[in-house]
């Protein structure tokens, strides 16, 4: 009997090894266009709104929120550019978004994080939105992703379309699927049975939903619960939302039913700051898309690491989407190669804990050497506005992070220190291969 009792501790024992030595599943679920102060974690979440993501929400709750969580881009491709490659985008000519029908996309010299995954053993899934090129060599599947069930371009109807083009209809792996169904829910769908057929195995799953990028079309049951919402846009972009926190809570549910929760990364971000004319609110950052301003580029983070991160903790180090790939990279149990050049640094000892993040500078720029930039410095926040022929901006975000009060001529050196540093940055990037600021 004791032989046995000691046999039985000694297995319990191998097999709790051999689940922590698991490498971690990973979930980055990304909304689009989405208000900073549109979701119930955010401490100024508006009221109208509050009560609507309760599962996102819980992400935060179980998990960690970011204060000072950065895109890398402040519209929707740029950013997917360098987030998915964990490098600056303007280093390979992404500083405008992709039009529609570009006979090219994201530089095939660019290797995907999630191609680094994929040679580490993990299964991976793109579901939802691409935008990083149309034509066969820039598709998905040949950029690390096993599983491509989605669409090309940056947006589409949420609701069956009669007749959709190539690029906006939903495919998989190449195949167009069925107009049937509303589009949140068939993403949502579709990650659930990825996460159901790969549980087996160490999986990457990006869930890069449409919502709540225009157009404005939330199921009429999501809208009609928002009478009290007054302004037709609001209500409709709220609605939106509804549908989204309910595809992330149908995730959580799949992960948790499956067993995987205790042992998967789940991501909760948005590809750039709100787009206000649609009825999101940025409070209390100044812009919206499309800008450098706070409002253009911070975007709420909430991540769940079960066993690692603390539940309910903040980190307000400033991160960006840079940080992504090197640490999905770390968490997978690598080695992080200088070879790859990648921008951004690994959270994973950040996440669980340990000491602050060195100070480093984050950069931005639109639209070519002749366009707009900016950079982050500790809590200094430098804007230089070429394209109108303004002087360059400078902002205290500890005590000011609306950007109301411009102190650059109160602070020469401290402007004089950040242009250098961004005229060296810039000094390493391309102009862009399309859109504004293009040469060709």
């Amino acid at each position: 009997m004791k032989l046995t009792r000691f046999s039985a501790i000694f297995a319990t024992l191998l097999l709790s090894a051999a689940a922590s030595d698991t490498p971690p599943n990973i979930v980055l679920l990304y909304s689009d266009d989405a208000g900073f102060a549109d979701f119930g974690f955010q401490p100024n979440c508006r009221d109208d709104v509050k009560q609507l993501t309760p599962r996102i929400s819980s992400i935060a709750k179980e998990g960690v929120r970011l204060t000072n969580g950065y895109m890398s881009g402040c519209v929707c491709s740029p950013s997917r550019a360098g987030m998915m490659t964990g490098r600056y985008q303007g280093r390979f000519g992404y500083d405008n978004n992709l039009p529609p029908g570009t006979e090219s996309g994201l530089s095939l010299e660019e290797t995907f994080g999630v191609k680094r995954l994929q040679k580490l053993g993990y299964e991976t899934a793109l579901i939802g939105k691409w935008h990083l090129g149309y034509p066969d060599e820039y598709h998905p599947n040949k950029r690390g992703f096993d599983l491509f069930h989605g669409l090309l371009q940056g947006s589409r109807p949420y609701f069956p379309m009669p007749k959709p083009t190539p690029h906006r209809v939903i495919q998989r792996n190449g195949k167009p699927t069925d107009e049937i169904g509303y589009v949140t829910d068939r993403l949502g769908d579709a990650a659930c049975d990825f996460i159901k057929a790969n549980k087996e195995r160490p999986f990457f799953v990006f869930l890069s939903f449409t919502a709540p990028h225009g157009p404005l079309q939330p199921k009429p049951e999501d809208a009609a619960k928002l009478s009290s919402i007054e302004k037709k846009g609001r209500r409709n972009y709220a609605g939106l939302l509804v549908s989204l926190d309910a595809n992330v809570g149908k995730v959580l549910d799949c992960l948790k039913s499956e067993g995987l929760e205790d042992n998967t990364i789940v991501i909760f971000t948005n590809d750039n700051g709100g787009q206000t004319q649609l009825g999101a609110n940025n409070f209390p950052l100044k812009g919206k898309k499309g800008q450098l301003t706070e409002g253009g580029v911070r975007v709420p983070w909430a991540i769940r690491w079960p066993g690692k991160i603390k539940p309910g903790s903040v980190i307000d180090d400033p991160i960006i989407s840079l940080d992504l790939v090197p640490t999905f990279v770390e968490a997978a149990g690598a080695a992080i190669e200088d070879s790859w050049k990648l921008d951004g640094v690994p959270l994973t000892q950040r996440l669980q804990g340990c000491e602050a993040l060195a100070e480093r500078p984050l950069f931005w720029r639109q639209h070519g050497s002749s366009g707009n930039r900016s950079m982050r410095l500790g809590n200094w926040k430098l804007h230089h506005n070429r394209k109108a022929g303004l002087k360059p901006e400078l902002y205290d975000l500890s005590a000011d992070i609306g950007e109301k009060t411009d102190l650059a001529g109160k602070e020469p050196e401290q402007v004089k220190k950040m242009l250098a540093q961004l005229d060296a940055w810039e000094s390493e990037l391309t102009e862009p291969l399309w859109g504004p600021g293009a040469t060709k």
